[in-house]
């Protein structure tokens, strides 16, 4: 499998924990969503806007140069104030994430990229990581919301989270139970 696939099962996978967390949050309520629990970015919502942030810095402002993104309404944590906002903030951040996959190649995955804020050098594949991450961190602290509260927290785990694979001779892909030997 080459880089693209493995960056395009990446961004997969990071939409489907999102979405496991945004459901989850939806659950609580929006006002439970937004009560201050003392992680980074204060609230479950506030640190979900976080994360569509991170993605849209990384996967739409740096790599194909539209600098406005961090200017566009609806994208700052206080600009988000209701569930079918998020939603429409969610949706505009993974279609730019599209479009920059859409045209993914190994070549543009291998281009340097430069972030105004962060110092060194670093490529494309490099902001691919970063974006799941930081995801991965920003949903840590929502478990430890979800466990400081002794509720369940979503499944975020890479197998669980990841739309079933089709392998040439496997007789799982082929839809049959596997006995274990």
């Amino acid at each position: 499998m080459g880089t693209v696939e493995r960056v395009r099962r990446l961004i997969d996978y990071d939409r489907a924990v999102f979405e496991r967390y945004l459901a989850s949050a939806t659950r609580l309520g929006w006002a439970e969503a937004c009560r201050d629990r003392g992680i980074g970015h204060g609230s479950i919502k506030d640190t979900l806007v976080h994360v569509l942030n991170v993605h849209e810095a990384w996967l739409a402002a740096i790599p194909q140069k539209e600098w406005a993104i961090f200017d566009a309404p609806g994208r700052q944590p206080g600009e988000v104030r209701s569930w079918s906002e998020l939603r429409r903030y969610r949706d505009r951040v993974w279609s730019s994430v599209d479009h920059l996959l859409g045209g993914l190649t190994e070549a543009r995955l291998r281009q340097r990229v430069k972030a105004p804020w962060m110092p060194g050098i670093y490529t494309l594949e490099d902001g691919f990581l970063q974006s799941s991450f930081e995801q991965a961190h920003h949903v840590g602290e929502i478990i430890g919301v979800y466990w400081q509260a002794d509720r369940a927290p979503p499944k975020m785990t890479w197998i669980e989270n990841l739309p079933p694979r089709v392998l040439r001779g496997h007789a799982r892909a082929a839809g049959r139970r596997v006995r274990p030997r």
